[in-house]
C-alpha cells in the first residue's frame, strides 16, 4: 500500500500543482478535488507568463496550441507546452511545463506533469500521469467499469478500494506504455515502468518492472 502512495510515485517539484498533493495520501483521492483546484490556482497565475482564454482557461504565452484543438475550461497549460491538431481537452486538466498532447488525444479530469507525453490518438480520463510518463501511440485510460460499480485496485493481498466511480491510471515518474495498450480502470504504475505493447494492465504494477503480461510482470535488471 505504502508504494501507492504519491511520495513514492511523484516528483512534486515537476508539477504546477504541487499544493494539490499531500505526499502521505494516494494520488486517486485528488480525482475529486482537480477542477476547483484548477480554478483557484488560474486566479493566482503571473499574467506576465499567462493569458486567459475563456472562462477558467489559462494558457501561458510560451505554450503551442495548434488552431484545430479545443481547450474546455478549468484547464491550465503550462509554459512551453504543445496542444497538437485535433486535441480534445474536455476540462478539469492542469497540462504540465514541455508537456506534448497530441494529435486527436483527449483529457478529461487529469493532471499531467512536466515533460509528459501523450501524442497521438491517446484517451487519458481521470488519472495523474508524473513527470516524463510516456503512453504510445494509441494507448488508453479506461476510467469506467463495464459493470459501473465502484473502482478497485488490485494488490496481491487483495483489493484497496478508491470509493471511485471513475478512475483511470496512476502513472509514476519515467513510466513507458507501450502503444495500443489498454490501463484499465484502478491502474497504477509505480516509477521507471515499462508496459509492452498491446497489453491489458490491470491493478498495481511496482516500480523497476515490466509488465508483460498479467502474469508476466518482472522486475527490470
Amino acid at each position: 500500500m505504502d508504494a501507492m502512495k504519491i511520495k513514492n510515485l511523484y516528483d512534486l517539484n515537476e508539477t504546477i500543482a504541487a499544493a494539490l498533493f499531500d505526499p502521505e495520501l494516494y494520488p486517486w483521492e485528488l480525482l475529486p478535488k482537480i477542477s476547483d483546484f484548477i480554478v483557484e490556482l488560474g486566479k493566482t497565475l503571473d499574467p506576465e507568463k499567462f493569458e486567459q482564454r475563456g472562462e477558467n482557461v489559462w494558457v501561458a504565452k510560451s505554450a503551442q496550441i495548434f488552431p484545430s484543438a479545443y481547450i474546455g475550461g478549468p484547464c491550465i497549460i503550462d509554459e512551453e507546452a504543445e496542444v497538437r491538431h485535433c486535441a480534445f481537452i474536455r476540462g478539469n486538466a492542469i497540462v504540465g511545463k514541455g508537456a506534448v498532447v497530441g494529435n486527436s488525444t483527449e483529457l478529461k479530469n487529469v493532471i499531467l506533469f512536466n515533460k509528459v507525453q501523450v501524442p497521438h490518438y491517446n484517451y487519458v480520463g481521470d488519472s495523474i500521469l508524473g513527470y516524463k510518463s510516456h503512453m504510445g501511440a494509441g494507448s488508453i485510460t479506461s476510467n469506467v467499469k463495464s459493470d459501473k460499480t465502484l473502482v478497485t485496485i488490485r494488490i496481491p493481498s487483495g483489493a484497496v478500494e478508491t470509493g471511485l466511480k471513475k478512475m483511470g491510471a496512476m502513472l509514476g515518474d519515467y513510466v513507458e506504455v507501450g502503444c495500443n495498450s489498454v490501463l484499465n480502470p484502478g491502474t497504477v504504475i509505480g516509477r521507471h515502468s515499462n508496459v509492452y505493447p498491446t497489453s491489458s494492465v490491470r491493478g498495481f504494477v511496482p516500480e523497476q518492472h515490466i509488465f508483460k503480461s498479467q502474469e508476466g510482470i518482472v522486475q527490470r535488471k
